[in-house]
């Protein structure tokens, strides 16, 4: 008989981890195998079935804080950048509402995000686009991302509030969750651990506030109208 405990090995791998390919963009869809969003890969995860794997480049958007002078589990197949991507803006000591904090991200942070688009455009393979979670600091680069590529709003919601059916496990992964006690479920604790719709929404609403929303922010911020075209080219089919 099995000794096997099934919760250590659902949890053996990355529990929110999917391809950004298939999305709505135009007149077709986002590319699959171009990027990759998850939560934080941890050393001995096995490799994920059924999407493209390992990533070419790994865009870490954890403050240095976090990662406790560790070597990134990924270091030895992929080229790691770490983005610290809300250092300065969001601490233990100073917390903001999710729906204020991607604002200061978007309004602090522009330069960084700036980094992640380009380094996005010029990798040659999958990206691999983390924080801890893979929802806040994540979520918002991968709104961008699909936004420059011309992915509706109400696809990218929808995508960032698929994060709230892997919190739990999430959660469990970092070692913040304890075991469920007798009679209680994942879903009595999903809404503690939420994505917040209006806190995405935030974030694209200022991207509408530009032409071609994401991608005239980006403008705003520096990025070429052919930096614009090549992402559009890479990361649309159709």
């Amino acid at each position: 008989m099995s000794t096997t405990d099934p919760t250590s090995e659902a949890l053996a791998g990355l529990v929110n981890l999917r391809d950004l390919g298939g999305m709505p963009a135009g007149e077709g869809t986002t590319r699959a195998g171009i990027v990759l969003r998850s939560d934080a890969p941890q050393p001995g995860d096995r490799e994920p079935e059924g999407i493209t794997w390992p990533p070419r480049l790994v865009l870490d958007l954890r403050d240095a804080s976090e990662l406790n002078g560790t070597p990134h589990p990924l270091a030895d197949v992929a080229e790691v950048h770490q983005i610290e991507l809300l250092a300065g803006i969001h601490s233990t000591e100073v917390t903001h509402p999710l729906p204020v904090l991607y604002q200061l991200a978007l309004r602090d942070a522009a330069a960084k995000l700036v980094r992640v688009f380009r380094l996005a455009l010029e990798a040659d393979g999958p990206v691999l686009v983390h924080c801890a979670a893979g929802k806040d600091r994540t979520g918002v680069v991968s709104a961008m991302l699909l936004s420059v590529a011309g992915v509706r709003s109400d696809a990218i919601i929808a995508d960032y509030v698929r994060t709230d059916r892997n919190m739990f496990r999430v959660l469990q992964r970092l070692e913040m969750a304890p075991a469920l006690p007798p009679g209680v479920s994942e879903e009595d604790v999903r809404e503690l651990i939420s994505t917040p719709v209006e806190a995405i929404e935030g974030v694209l609403e200022s991207f509408a506030e530009h032409d071609e929303h994401a991608a005239g922010w980006l403008r705003a911020h520096g990025v070429t109208d052919e930096e614009i075209d090549r992402w559009r080219e890479k990361f649309r089919a159709g």
